[in-house]
């Protein structure tokens, strides 16, 4: 329980835990089973961290970028299913997407199906294929140090420079040269030369690749109504959230936080923090915090810019079933596009809500200013701002729909209902080739300190990034605090992905 020490101004808990997206509420989850003491802080009013969701004033949900839900574990399946338990409340997809390269659209995985680019292309790809194939051989006990070094030995020049050159600066606003390869796991499928070869010469389509082939999605509330549902699952007096649950600073050596605008105390024996990590050593006093803010330099990430557009009609047979699509080239601002209605029909107003048109897409002025029925379909859009990257945002969402113009997702003359531009300043956490010689100092030290610093941002490792992996770092921490388990997320993530995780049942 938490205690009151001080007339509402001193508090005293076993466990704080700061932040209420998935690695919050799976130490959350995860300390409720085990009845331990706990207080959740987060300074926003709604859970979900970064898988979040928002709705347009007309009704359209976007979510906080692409997420979608598939795992490796069987205790998250659990804490979901209890949620969010009816058959209903989701739906479950095969994944559809593309690659649009010129004109065309390419199944995705490209470096799979590079049968369906253009013979020059093609012989360009298969050339590159062939000599790293070569090399490879050649050179057995070489191991990659850059991800472009990793490109470049597994899958060649050809389709370094046609797509993953191009595509990843666009994600991740650094050139693949300055990033690292151990995290990519399952992440980037390596191609077989014999099957590509096969596949080129039969025209054949190679099969869905990787964990997210099927994925499930809530059907209402966005990915947000998740968390928002695995939250109503703990006890509303071990949750504060707004403003006031805001942490202002940390004292490591008193073990206390600052909360909140009159600065109140909660004192801890043990912290589970989500936050950036380079943020929470901003705030944190004490003994080596300034060496450790010297180490948190080496960190580096790419701010998040999450656009959306509601569009009167029906969908498009061009769009058809697909989910999320990749834009290399320079057409277009966004590396990546969402349809997001197709996920639910709830991510849209309901056919008979009577909306006016802002305006067509080719920036002309609708016909009539009356408001008129659906249906309705939405395109989200996902755009990368780093420091080698620069964006304009005051002219980004004109550029998007232009963009989606020309990767012909949208007529110049559909009916746009509703946009939407969020910027999310910590968006992705960059794999650079100095990241893990600074976490290597900063977690330990924390960990010292009796501070768990965890999560997307708390640990910085893309890798274990997605929600599943989310949610279990903050389960793994509590089971590590309390009983000293092994965090095998967090430190063996691809031993993690490669079976299914049945240690842990909930409830």
């Amino acid at each position: 329980m938490v205690s009151i020490l001080n007339a509402g101004h001193v508090e005293e808990v076993e466990t704080l835990v700061i932040g209420a997206g998935p690695t919050g509420l799976g130490a959350a989850i995860r300390l409720h089973q085990l009845n331990q003491p706990f207080l959740l802080l987060d300074h926003t009013d709604t859970p979900g961290g970064l898988a979040g969701t928002d709705t347009t004033p007309e009704g359209f949900l976007f979510d906080y970028g692409g997420h979608v839900i598939f795992s490796h574990y069987t205790y998250f399946d659990n804490v979901l299913d209890t949620a969010l338990p009816r058959e209903s409340d989701w739906a479950v997809h095969q994944r559809v997407s593309y690659v649009r390269m010129g004109k065309e659209w390419v199944t995705y995985p490209l470096q799979n199906n590079i049968a369906q680019l253009p013979v020059d292309q093609q012989a360009e790809c298969l050339d590159g294929l062939i000599v790293a194939n070569d090399h490879r051989a050649a050179t057995p006990n070489v191991k990659p140090v850059s991800f472009d070094d990793w490109i470049v030995r597994n899958m060649g020049t050809g389709i370094a420079d046609v797509f993953m050159r191009p595509y990843n600066f666009k994600v991740w606003g650094v050139k693949p040269a300055e990033m690292q390869c151990k995290w990519l796991g399952e992440r980037v499928a390596a191609p077989s030369l014999r099957l590509v070869v096969k596949n080129a010469i039969t025209k054949t389509t190679a099969p869905s690749w990787g964990p997210n082939a099927t994925f499930r999605f809530p059907t209402h509330g966005g990915t947000g109504g998740i968390w928002t549902a695995v939250s109503a699952l703990l006890p509303p007096r071990t949750l504060r959230f707004g403003p006031d649950a805001s942490i202002r600073s940390i004292d490591l050596e008193k073990k206390e936080a600052r909360v909140g605008s009159e600065g109140r105390i909660v004192k801890y024996r043990k912290l589970i923090s989500t936050m950036a990590v380079d943020h929470f050593l901003d705030i944190a006093a004490g003994q080596g915090v300034e060496e450790m803010r010297k180490s948190a330099k080496g960190l580096v990430w790419s701010s998040t810019i999450v656009l959306g557009i509601g569009i009167r009609g029906s969908r498009p047979e061009r769009i058809g079933d697909k989910c999320w699509l990749y834009f290399p080239d320079d057409n277009a601002p966004f590396y990546r596009a969402t349809i997001f209605s197709n996920y639910s029909d709830f991510n849209c107003p309901a056919p008979t809500t009577a909306l006016a048109t802002l305006r067509l897409a080719d920036g002309s002025a609708a016909a009539s200013s009356e408001k008129a029925a659906g249906p309705y379909w939405s395109i989200m859009f996902e755009v990368c701002q780093s420091a080698q990257r620069a964006v304009n945002l005051d002219t980004l969402l004109e550029e998007t729909i232009q963009g989606a113009i020309a990767t012909e997702l949208i007529k110049p003359e559909d009916e746009i209902v509703s946009t939407y531009l969020r910027r999310f300043d910590h968006g992705y956490p960059t794999p650079t080739l100095g990241r893990d010689k600074a976490l290597e100092g900063i977690l330990p030290w924390l960990k010292e300190k009796d501070v768990w610093s965890r999560g997307r941002f708390g640990s910085w490792k893309y890798e274990c990034g997605n929600q599943d992996h989310s949610f279990m770092l903050g389960v793994e921490a509590v089971d590590n605090a309390l009983f000293g388990a092994p965090e095998m997320t967090l430190n063996e993530t691809d031993w993690v992905n490669g079976r299914r995780n049945t240690e842990r049942q909930y409830p």
